[in-house]
This record gives structure tokens, C-alpha cells and sequence, in this order.
């Protein structure tokens, strides 16, 4: 028997792409009428004392350590230490809000929800495959991808994870992709499909032309009654290094495209603001004829998740962004960080350009953080090891046949020389093998 909360939310959402996209797991999730949301309700209302919060209060202010508060000077003690609401802090959610609609134009006279806080992009990720996928409901996107999909999918969903190749040749492969999509299509009569632009771990964004065809192929599919779930992971959005790129997230363009489809965008200051460690992500709703109230409903699915998870999400992090937001340099320091990464793009992609291998071939790459290799004749994880060993050189063997390399995290001046030993040792090891 579903808890009343869960038929409720359940009952707004009726008739909708979401209710009818649900796992399991996302029918009976509800956010709990318990501590947080009475505590809640006592913030506006008890004058005299609240008892309802597990902090301690000294004259009406959250205690902090002396320790703690000499780093933060100029910050009050509840901005540091004091819990945070569920689904995060309401004027960092507005400005985030306000930040993706004057990133993405399109948006301006569509309707999203407000964005949800998550604890990183991963959580969000996590939240977002446990309401829609479980053993009947797979999850669809190209490969190869991150490994952290096919891990929270399948071990934590006990959801398939379907995979159709990324590229033909140096573009998106269109063809794959419509053939997967009318193959789920065929065998669930629903599609919940996460694509991650910039790639990881290929670097690559599609093109303005490639952006369309997705969406003729999702609106079609549509038309023909299909429900589906399109998850953006815009974990590196914004990151693009050639004028060919696509500059709007997919998200802007399936925001309103069909009431079949519920759209989801988890994006973050990760990457965008150069703050990893602050595990601070977003998680944002969009459908054509969903209404607040709907969004409402799916927002209490997700804090439901939040609350039985880690309860809320970090308060400092929060704080300290929206300081940075204020700051009038903020826009030119970020700047100058992201021309630090095109100059290593380009001196990496001047670099495989100018190279050739029997052993390795780089995959399409135009923006992000990484680009990979396809490893030929040899094991790329083979590879992974010697390259450790031989040359001090970390990378990533995505799988037997994928090699990622982080240039985000190679100097500049380094990069001739570790791609060098790269390839130098890739040879080798096939010499080696013949």
C-alpha cells in the first residue's frame, strides 16, 4: 500500500509523462510530514522558541566552534554551520535559475522548474535514475561513457544500462542512435535516454545540425505516443573550443518539444565555477503543460530522495557561491581559467593532428575536459598500467579499448611531452606483441 504523501504526489502527476515514466521506486517515493517539514513550518511561526531543530542555539544564533569562525571572518555563523532547507537555499536556487535561462535563450519564454540542490551532479544522477529506471525500465546512452552511469544504473537501480556507439566516423552517429531509440521504443513503449555534452569521456559536443536531428528523432517519437525521459548531464557545460559547437544545452530545445517528454537538466558550479570539492550540483524539470503544482510534486519526489540520503545538502557551499555570484571579477576570473583550458585543447589537438598510430586513434573531441583513444592491437588498460609505471603518466582505460587523458589536469608545457610517451609507448607495445 503506497503511503498517502506518495498518492498525492502521485495523483498531481496523473496523466503525466513523469507519472507514467516512474520506477518503482518513484511511485512510492513522497518527502515525510516529519522533522524537517514541521521544523519548517516552526521557523515561520515559533516566536517564542523553536525546539524542534537538532542544533545548537546560543541567543537565537547557531553556535560555532572559534576554531571554525576564525577562517570565515566576515561570514555569519548560520551561513557556515547552520542546516540548510532540503532542497537547498532559495536565493541560490533563483540565481542558478536565472544563470541557466541567460545561458540558454531559448528558455526565456519556456516554463522549468526551480532547481532543485543536489550534493554534486553525481547525486543528482543517483536521484534521477532511481525515480525513473529499475529492472523493467533500462537506461539508454552512448558508448563508451562514464563508468559511474553503468554503476549507478545497474548496481543501485537494477536497471539495464543499453548502449548505441557515440560516433560514425568524427560525428555523432545519428543512425545508431534513432535505431536504439525505436528499439526501446519497440520493447517498453517508454525511452529514458541521458546524454552528457560535453562528453566524458570522448570531449565531444555536438553541432548545431546534430542538435536538430536528436530532437526531430525525440519529437517524433513522441508524436507516436511514446513517453520519454531525456536526462542532460551538462557536467561541463559551457566548456567549447571550436565555433562549430552547439552553445545551448539540449535541455533548452526539449524543455517544451512534446508533453511526451520530461526533460531534465543536472548541471553545477563543479566544472562551470571550478569548485569540485564543494559538491554542490542542480537538478531542474522541464515539460510542455507542466504547471508548478506539477513541478511541485516532482520537486517532494526528489527531496524525499535528499532527506532519506544525506538529509540536506552542505550550507557552506552554498554560502560561498553565492559570494562569488556577487563579486563584480567573478565572470573574469572564470574566463581566464577556461582560456587555460582551450590553450591545452589546442596544444593537444595540434598534437594528435600532427601524429599518427597503428595503435591509437583519437576520438572526435572539441570541448570539456578529456579526450580518449581508441586503442587498437593492444589492451588499453594494458596501456593504463605500463604508461604508470614506465613513464609516471595517469590515465583512465574507460574499457579494454577506450584510453581517456585528462588535458585538464596537464600543464601546458607538458603536453608535448606526455602525449609523446603516449604514443611512443602504445607502439612499443605492440611492437612487443608481434
Amino acid at each position: 500500500m503506497l503511503n498517502k504523501l506518495a498518492q498525492d504526489l502521485n495523483s498531481i502527476l496523473k496523466d503525466t509523462a513523469a507519472e507514467a515514466l516512474f520506477s518503482q521506486l518513484g511511485h512510492r517515493m513522497y518527502f515525510p510530514n516529519g522533522i524537517i517539514a514541521q521544523s519548517a513550518e516552526a521557523k515561520k511561526k515559533a516566536a517564542k522558541a523553536n525546539g524542534t531543530i537538532g542544533m545548537t542555539v546560543i541567543n537565537g544564533t547557531p553556535a560555532i566552534l572559534p576554531s571554525i569562525k576564525k577562517d570565515m571572518p566576515c561570514i555569519d555563523a548560520g551561513a557556515i554551520v547552520a542546516y540548510t532547507p532540503t532542497a537547498g537555499n532559495i536565493d541560490l536556487r533563483k540565481q542558478w535559475r536565472e544563470q541557466i535561462i541567460e545561458k540558454n535563450p531559448l528558455l526565456a519564454s519556456k516554463g522549468i522548474s526551480l532547481p532543485i540542490v543536489v550534493t554534486g551532479l553525481t547525486a543528482g544522477i543517483s536521484y534521477i535514475v532511481n525515480l525513473f529506471c529499475d529492472e523493467t525500465k533500462p537506461l539508454l546512452t552512448p558508448a563508451p561513457a562514464w563508468d559511474n552511469y553503468a554503476f549507478i544504473a545497474e548496481a543501485q537501480a537494477n536497471a539495464n544500462l543499453h548502449q548505441f556507439p557515440l560516433f560514425n566516423n568524427s560525428s555523432f552517429n545519428i543512425a545508431a542512435f534513432e535505431k536504439c531509440m525505436y528499439e526501446e521504443v519497440e520493447k517498453y513503449n517508454t525511452v529514458r535516454l541521458l546524454l552528457n555534452f560535453p562528453q566524458n569521456p570522448s570531449g565531444y559536443s555536438p553541432t548545431h545540425d546534430e542538435v536538430m536531428q536528436i530532437c526531430k528523432i525525440i519529437q517524433h517519437i513522441a508524436e507516436q505516443g511514446a513517453k520519454l525521459l531525456i536526462i542532460c548531464d551538462d557536467a561541463y557545460f559551457g566548456l567549447n573550443y571550436e565555433d562549430s559547437i552547439e552553445k545551448q544545452s539540449l535541455f533548452a530545445y526539449l524543455a517544451d518539444i512534446h508533453e511526451n517528454v520530461l526533460a531534465v537538466k543536472i548541471d553545477g558550479p563543479t566544472k562551470e565555477d571550478f569548485v569540485w570539492g564543494f559538491r554542490c550540483g542542480f537538478l531542474t524539470f522541464a515539460s510542455k503543460n507542466l504547471s508548478d503544482v506539477h513541478y511541485g510534486a516532482l520537486e517532494k519526489k526528489v527531496m524525499g530522495l535528499i532527506r532519506a540520503s544525506v538529509s540536506c545538502n552542505p550550507t557552506l557551499s552554498q554560502t560561498l557561491l553565492m559570494r562569488a555570484y556577487a563579486d563584480p571579477m567573478h565572470q573574469e576570473q572564470q574566463a581566464f581559467f577556461r582560456k587555460t583550458l582551450e590553450r591545452r585543447y589546442c596544444a593537444v589537438k595540434s598534437f594528435v593532428n600532427a601524429h599518427s598510430s597503428s595503435v591509437l586513434t583519437p576520438l572526435p573531441f572539441n570541448s570539456g575536459y578529456f579526450m580518449s583513444f581508441h586503442v587498437a592491437k593492444i589492451d588499453a588498460e594494458d596501456l593504463r598500467k605500463q604508461l604508470l609505471s614506465d613513464k609516471g603518466i595517469g590515465t583512465i582505460a574507460i574499457d579494454n579499448s577506450t584510453l581517456r587523458v585528462a588535458f585538464s589536469s596537464i600543464d601546458e608545457d607538458k603536453i608535448e611531452s606526455v602525449y609523446s610517451d603516449i604514443y611512443e609507448t602504445a607502439e612499443n607495445m605492440e611492437h612487443a606483441h608481434q
